[in-house]
């Protein structure tokens, strides 16, 4: 038996252990590192420097080494005039080897320049995206966060009324036994209790959906069990926005800006199109002819001989029918787009400022009112309680006074929890949603 005590304590020991305490920062963090959105929109940026390096590879020198072997099975002739005499001879060699490297460099190419102007300006980009996407992720993290605490309370709430309506039907069951309480009244009281754990394993199963789906949000593996801390719901101190709020600083801004200069950019690579191109061309080889294979220079039969240029080509677009100046038309209208959006999202970034600054001052309104309903709801159940047992209560008093204090304490917790949800929009709205990932 001993033993048996033993191997249990070190089992609950065990599971304790492996529950995994989990902040809000933690949960933040986690999903940062591990969330697909999260991860995906690194690999964007690290992508981005690839797309760097391929558009840098234009502007740089194009080497490339050739080679070929050809064996003319029937050898073209040709008739020519010599000395008053016409004579036909053939052209070339059976045998026919060549190995050459050519080179080419732009030296003049504005779209090429254009475009790794561009290139870099995409890196930007996707760094602002980068930063914007685990913005998005933080802020779901936090409300899926604050739902499953939300849930919890009310579980420890449901779990205060189970052991209150317990203590009242245990009171009624010995008023009952000894004959002074009615059966029907101990039958609603046990209706009622009844009731109230069917509610709680209702939000049992409602708490294992929203953990689930806080791990899913996070990126954290299904069947690792997590608990939270029991100070997540305090209130915190923060302060309102001030006249130094700006809202240029929103990522979402910075994101249309940087969408801008890409947007220009384009426009330029457009016009570009009709710009002249001035490029460097060189190659050197080796060219080798004979009636057997050519192995190598010194090989009997074989001739060899080595060539070599090297070239300016000027390419001038004169006509192409209008087709540039239409796209670039396009590209500038696609700019003027984005300025609409721009005063929009503008539009939209204030309006969100000021009603998270008027969301948050309601809910602490409501949430210090329901604090005080919660107070006066155990002040009257108490009383209710005291006048039962004297006989100067009914039972429906009671159960309604249990009923109205479990009410409270539930719409307190749905008070703290809009406190909360209100405080993240507030966050975000002042482009500090970065501060959930600090303790």
């Amino acid at each position: 038996m001993k033993y048996r005590l033993l191997m249990a304590f070190a089992l609950l020991g065990f599971i304790a252990q492996a529950q995994q305490k989990l902040t809000l920062s933690e949960a933040v963090n986690y999903a940062l590192e591990n969330k697909a959105e999260a991860v995906k929109a690194r690999l964007n940026v690290k992508n981005s420097e690839y797309q760097i390096q391929e558009v840098r590879a234009n502007a740089l020198p194009q080497i490339s080494a050739s080679g070929s072997l050809t064996y003319n099975a029937i050898l073209q002739e040709t008739a020519m005039d010599f000395m008053g005499e016409s004579m036909v001879i053939k052209m070339g060699k059976p045998w026919q080897s060549t190995a050459a490297v050519s080179l080419n460099q732009q030296l003049f190419n504005q779209a090429v320049f254009t475009g790794l102007k561009a290139a870099k300006t995409t890196r930007e980009f996707y760094k602002i995206n980068e930063q914007l996407t685990e913005e998005q992720v933080i802020e779901k993290v936090a409300s899926s966060y604050y739902e499953v605490y939300k849930t919890k309370s009310q579980i420890k709430t449901i779990d205060q009324t189970v052991e209150n309506t317990t203590r009242v039907r245990d009171v009624i069951q010995s008023l009952y036994d000894n004959g002074l309480a009615k059966k029907i009244d101990l039958d609603r009281t046990n209706v009622t209790l009844n009731n109230i754990k069917s509610s709680r394993q209702q939000l049992i199963n409602a708490l294992e959906l929203q953990e689930n789906a806080l791990k899913y949000l996070i990126g954290m593996d299904i069947n690792n069990p997590i608990t939270l801390p029991d100070d997540t719901f305090e209130i915190t101190q923060h302060a309102l926005v001030d006249e130094t709020t700006n809202i240029e600083n929103r990522t979402e801004i910075q994101l249309l800006e940087k969408q801008s200069e890409l947007l220009v950019l384009n426009k330029k690579a457009t016009e570009a199109q009709g710009y002249p191109s001035l490029s460097l061309n060189a190659n050197y080889g080796y060219l080798g002819i004979g009636d057997k294979f050519p192995w190598f220079q010194s090989y009997p039969g074989a001739y060899w001989s080595d060539y070599s240029s090297i070239g300016l080509n000027l390419s001038i677009p004169i006509f192409n029918g209008g087709s540039i100046r239409a796209k670039t038309k396009q590209a500038q209208i696609e700019i003027d787009k984005l300025e609409v959006d721009k005063r929009d999202t503008r539009l939209a970034l204030d309006l969100d400022l000021r009603n998270a600054i008027t969301q948050l001052n309601n809910s602490l309104i409501t949430l210090n009112t329901q604090k005080e309903n919660v107070n006066l709801a155990k002040e009257v159940l108490s009383n209710v309680e005291n006048n039962y047992k004297f006989g100067l209560a009914s039972l429906t008093d009671l159960l309604d006074a249990e009923t109205s204090f479990a009410d409270s304490q539930n719409s307190y917790t749905n008070a703290l929890l809009d406190y909360k949800i209100a405080e993240v929009k507030l966050i975000k709205a002042k482009g500090e949603l970065k501060s959930l990932t600090q303790e």
